[in-house]
């Protein structure tokens, strides 16, 4: 056989876990043994014992699939072995935690445990959770800043300026066409200027579900708040909540003790969180609110549709976003989602590279609802 037909052999036989019955009859080398061992200990557990409770085991499978496996590989199995032979216990280990790969579904599992972690460990977590921010925030911060801005600045500008206010440079070019050669000068037929700094303001504020099933959204929700709020012409609230709502808004310049201050979990009501974050607004039309939730509302419905059409009839822009991860297409109330689709609430999911702009569209006024059917983010009709 050729090379090429012997390498998908052999990965087929890595694929299939050495099974009687997997065909291939081939005969692994040493260092795809120990491959085959990491995949065999977690996806074929019940036939090889797994990798058991043993922290020492974890470990040394843990330094395993890091060696054999690229990054994005091991942090998808990391997860997978947490969620499929519940390891949640053991990431309370500092040596194990230490060793794993850091993501954005670790700080998940992490922030969850935060309540029951032992101070020990509490230090070590803090580290894991911190790098991933931080790489978080590299990728992201740039494009957030300058996307966010530039539509602030655009959403600012005003063609009745106060004489103080006239941007001249924009105003000269804007009227070239009225260039008087005769005279030497310009006609200035349109103004251009800005607000003034403290009506300029624009007012941000994220609304999340902290249930269970929001995990990765709650993580990069903090990450997003933590750099909007760096923006001077902005102002930025996070409110967070379950059953109960708490405002982290003071935390924003430190995302890490933001996430520390969620706790991920327990039921939801929605209806109560919008009614607290209406009454933090204080300019409608100046204001985004992104509702980050699933729509699964253990509170009052009714009353959460209510809120959610009042704040559109003031002139909020509020947007639902069904999830903010790359996890794929979340699960969702439906019916939910179609309703407040129809009060003319935008709703989907959203990746977090696109949130940046997602939020520039807000601020200008255009229509979310059709920026997310040209970015293939499956709006929800009502």
């Amino acid at each position: 056989m050729s090379d090429v037909s012997d390498e998908r052999l052999r990965r087929w036989r890595l694929v299939l876990g050495g099974n009687e019955a997997d065909g291939t009859g081939v005969r692994l080398g040493k260092e795809d043994l120990r491959r085959d061992a990491a995949l065999t200990g977690l996806y074929d557990s019940d036939r090889s014992g797994g990798l058991g409770r043993s922290a020492p085991k974890v470990a040394r499978w843990l330094g395993d699939i890091r060696t054999f496996f690229p990054t994005p590989a091991v942090q998808l199995m990391q997860r997978d072995a947490i969620e499929r032979l519940n390891l949640h216990q053991l990431l309370l280990e500092p040596e194990l935690l230490e060793s794993v790969e850091p993501d954005v579904h670790l700080v998940a599992t992490l922030l969850s445990l935060s309540r029951v972690m032992p101070d020990a460990i509490k230090e070590t977590a803090r580290d894991v959770v911190r790098r991933v921010v931080e790489q978080v925030e590299k990728r992201l911060r740039h494009k957030t800043h300058a996307t966010v801005s530039r539509a602030i600045r655009t959403a600012n500008r005003t063609n009745r300026p106060r004489f103080a206010d006239i941007d001249w440079d924009r105003t000269i070019r804007k009227n070239l066409r009225n260039y008087l050669p005769e005279h030497g000068v310009i006609v200035p037929e349109h103004l251009v200027g800005r607000a003034r700094a403290r009506r300029s303001l624009q007012e941000i504020q994220l609304v999340v579900d902290q249930s269970g099933s929001m995990a990765a959204s709650v993580v990069y929700a903090g990450i997003f708040g933590a750099v909007l709020a760096s923006l001077p012409a902005a102002t930025t609230r996070m409110i967070v909540f379950d059953t109960e709502v708490v405002d982290l808004s003071e935390h924003l310049q430190d995302p890490v003790d933001l996430l520390f201050g969620t706790q991920l979990g327990g039921g939801t009501d929605i209806h109560r969180a919008l009614v607290y974050a209406s009454d933090q607004v204080k300019k409608p039309a100046r204001t985004v609110m992104v509702l980050i939730t699933d729509l699964y509302e253990g509170g009052d419905v009714r009353g959460m549709f209510r809120r959610a059409a009042a704040l559109v009839a003031s002139g909020v822009r509020l947007i639902c976003l069904l999830a903010l991860s790359d996890d794929g297409a979340p699960g969702y109330d439906v019916d939910n989602a179609r309703k407040l689709s129809s009060l003319g609430v935008p709703t989907f999911a959203c990746t977090p590279d696109l949130f940046p702009d997602l939020i520039a569209h807000a601020i200008d006024g255009r229509d979310v609802t059709r920026w997310a059917a040209d970015n293939a983010l499956a709006p929800v009709r009502g």
